[in-house]
């Protein structure tokens, strides 16, 4: 005899149900009802006029069930709009306290919870998982002092460094406003934007090279890119990026190859490699420098810490190990715990603080914005957003769609008859921020000769031959495409700037004679210090009688941008601020 179905509960058992207790029921504990609770013998049944009539509008299960139906979908991402995501946890191995008072950095054997997504970043929440594209690698730390979030890259530069760009930049990599056509059919806008914006050479050739695309999101390492702070228990504070190095190694597959893999392969891998108990894993690194340092790295080798495109050298600043995650967890429901999840860089603990650097700034404010947009004004409220802190908390925001935790018959408002609890100040913001005085400027970046150095390096000294002739395959191959030969032109000048034999096979390969460097050229996106002419210096024709939004420091931390004491006591823990147990693997 069958085992009789497990029967509803009821009575006291059938109260209020937890967040926990939906997410792990299994069917047969549940019955079938509206969505007001209200048991439907079956979900098939329509009310009608007669058995062959029209239907009634007084059946709200039916017309709940379409209501509904039609609204299932939020917006998509703008960006970053296809991903995957698991759930794990982080453990500190060598603590960071004499750097940084976060928690979640203070003392070995630390843990908390994290829940990661991986993600392409222009395609649409239906694109191909094995795209040539760079990779989002966001991270939701649950610390016991709030959430952090370290919304990265798998890349260490991007391809801007000036804000107003992003939204420009972003619409080359969508589809052509009349023809509607992806990159795969029409790549003119894409050159267009990059043969107008040289700052972006390095991250091209990283996109074009063996690292645009990764066997999945396991074989891939996560970078901050942007530089943050660090302050320690003293006050004093260091320059910081973070560097999440892969387990399991990089993997990459080849523009040939890639047609070969399913367009799920990367969710299909991660969460398989989980589901069978093969877990993967990332080792976390800071690497830091002092605020001299910065100043001097900019002074004599014109590297800007406040520059997206630029990176720090590993063996001058290497890599500092604090910590281990690993992704152990699937989510059981999709859409509530990866696609609802929102990362966001203006998501700090104490001890981690934002730098000057500007597209870090304008993204302090465009993630949230996005997420109260795509998700609600109370996104924070969802279980996968929500803090894991021993402390109830409460703030003031109150009401708004979907206010779940509304926070009881509490004041909202700062009230002395039933007051809040506060904590001390565990930071001093005004010796950790910089006294900032200047007058209102404009302000667009320049392209420089030391643009170029990294970009060369990676071509010279990192690819090999073969790596070397695939980067020119995949780059001819996506210009085969493009409709405007100038863009051509114009990158093979900047192609040349990198390394003359890279402009030569690149001329070889695609049949077009490029112009012979930048000098005689004038972007409309960027300023060319390097033109050979007053009146190509300029971005966009400008004629520069008015002003001209270029800067000698090009946005760089120059010596005295930082105030005395900074300089006399940031870093001093011992010989090297990055400590004695740094790596220097990979550019």
């Amino acid at each position: 005899m069958a085992a009789a179905a497990p029967q509803p509960q009821s009575g006291p058992g059938g109260k209020f149900r937890t967040y926990e207790d939906d997410r792990n029921a299994p069917s047969q504990e549940t019955v079938y009802t509206t969505s007001n609770g209200v048991p439907i013998p079956h979900p098939y049944e329509t009310q009608r006029v007669g058995t062959n009539g029209p239907l009634l509008l007084q059946d709200f299960h039916l017309i709940d069930l379409l209501s509904h139906f039609d609204r299932e979908r939020i917006p998509e991402r703008v960006v970053h709009a296809k991903g995957s995501g698991a759930h794990g946890v982080f453990k500190c191995t060598k603590p960071l306290d004499d750097l940084c008072i976060a928690d979640v950095f203070s003392q070995e054997g630390k843990e908390c919870p994290i829940t990661v997504r991986f993600s392409t970043v222009g395609g649409e929440s239906g694109s191909h998982d094995l795209a040539r594209d760079p990779r989002g690698f966001s991270v939701k730390f649950k610390t016991a002092e709030g959430n952090w979030d370290m919304v990265a890259n798998n890349t260490p530069v991007f391809f801007l460094r000036d804000p107003a760009k992003f939204p420009h930049f972003i619409h080359t990599q969508k589809r052509d406003p009349s023809t509607h056509l992806t990159h795969a059919d029409d790549s003119t806008m894409f050159w267009d934007y990059l043969s107008q914006n040289p700052e972006a050479i390095h991250q091209v050739l990283i996109l074009m090279g063996d690292r645009g695309i990764p066997q999945g999101y396991r074989f891939m390492h996560g970078y901050s890119g942007h530089t943050l702070k660090l302050v320690n228990k003293a006050g004093d504070w260091v320059y910081g990026q973070f560097h999440m190095k892969s387990d399991q190694g990089t993997k990459f597959v080849t523009q040939e190859d890639s047609a070969n893999y399913s367009p799920d392969f990367s969710q299909k891998d991660l969460y398989g490699s989980i589901a069978s108990g093969d877990c993967p894993s990332w080792t976390c690194y800071w690497q830091t420098m002092t605020a001299k340092e910065a100043e001097d790295l900019w002074e004599k080798q014109k590297i800007n810490v406040f520059d997206l495109t630029h990176i720090w050298p590993q063996k001058q600043f290497p890599l500092r190990e604090v910590g281990k995650f690993v992704l152990n967890e699937n989510a059981v429901n999709y859409f509530s715990e990866i696609e609802q999840v929102a990362f966001n860089p203006a998501h700090m603990v104490p001890g981690i603080e934002p730098s000057a650097d500007p597209v870090l700034q304008s993204r302090l404010f465009s993630y949230p914005d996005a997420h109260r947009h795509r998700v609600g004004v109370n996104y924070q409220q969802l279980p996968v957003n929500s803090s894991r802190t021993d402390y109830r908390i409460a703030n003031f925001q109150r009401d708004g769609n979907m206010a779940f935790y509304n926070q009881g018959s509490r004041p909202n408002y700062l009230s002395s008859i039933e007051p809040i609890q506060f904590r001390q100040r565990t930071v001093d913001l005004d010796k950790v921020h910089g006294q900032f005085t200047s007058d209102a400027v404009t302000f667009l970046s320049e392209i420089r000769p030391e643009d170029f150095n990294a970009p060369r390096t990676l071509y010279e000294k990192v690819f090999d031959e073969d790596a070397k002739q695939r980067l020119v395959n995949n780059m001819s191959g996506h210009m085969s495409n493009c409709k405007k030969e100038d863009a051509i032109k114009r990158m093979i000048a900047i192609f040349r700037e990198v390394s003359p034999d890279l402009a030569s096979r690149m001329e070889k390969a695609t049949g077009v004679k490029g112009y012979d460097g930048i000098a005689g050229l004038q972007f409309n996106g960027t300023h060319n210090g390097m033109a050979s002419k007053p009146n190509l210096k300029v971005a966009n024709g400008m004629t520069g009688k008015v002003g001209t939004s270029i800067a000698p420091n090009n946005g760089a931390p120059v010596e005295g941008t930082h105030k005395r004491e900074s300089i006399g006591h940031a870093g001093t823990n011992g010989a090297r601020v990055n400590g004695s147990n740094g790596v220097t693997n990979g550019h």
